[in-house]
């Protein structure tokens, strides 16, 4: 399946499907930026940081490619194709009249301030519009998050609305800014 698995090329980054051999990478990066993604993240799973929990996630997101559910992306430099630096998950995919999905990211500490996820976000956009026809993508950030809203505002993102207690962050119910972006090329 791994002929078969999106890959996205930017002028500096790759964003590919995680295969097994990704597993220690993965758990390198999570690892190394828990402190960092902890306060924007659920609760971590028992086991999220082992190989056991991963080899069960890989096999669930090529399931969700084959059902046509979601596409979840790692995050590499092009020049180090090996590190990852973050990630980008377009799930929720619904079809017929709705027509949308939702996109969420994370980025390593390390990355922050050079437009990676700027870059990722626009190349995963493009490709769920163009290649996946996707009508609309729909993100939601947290009100104190601004790097992230302002990484949303660039891509063209607008802002619909607030919802309280939204998601469960950290352990906590966090309130959020409802964003999304249409596809004015959309065809049906």
């Amino acid at each position: 399946m791994k002929s078969d698995l999106p890959l996205i090329t930017t002028d500096r980054l790759l964003l590919r499907v995680a295969i097994s051999e990704d597993i220690p990478q993965i758990i390198r990066y999570f690892t190394v930026n828990k402190d960092h993604l902890t306060p924007f993240s659920p609760t971590w799973a028992e086991g999220f940081f082992t190989p056991e929990y991963w080899r069960y996630q890989i096999e669930q997101y090529h399931l969700e490619i084959i059902h046509g559910c979601g596409l979840r992306f790692f995050i590499y430099h092009k020049n180090q194709p090996k590190e990852i630096i973050g990630v980008v998950n377009f799930s929720n995919f619904l079809r017929g009249a709705a027509n949308y999905c939702h996109v969420g990211y994370s980025l390593a500490e390390t990355a922050q301030g050079y437009g990676y996820m700027t870059e990722a976000l626009k190349s995963g956009t493009e490709y769920v519009f163009q290649d996946l026809n996707f009508h609309r993508i729909m993100a939601n950030y947290m009100p104190h998050n601004r790097r992230s809203g302002n990484v949303l505002k660039r891509l063209g993102f607008v802002i619909e609305g607030y919802a309280r207690d939204y998601l469960l962050i950290n352990g906590k119910w966090e309130d959020h800014i409802l964003t999304s972006i249409t596809n004015h090329h959309w065809k049906p």
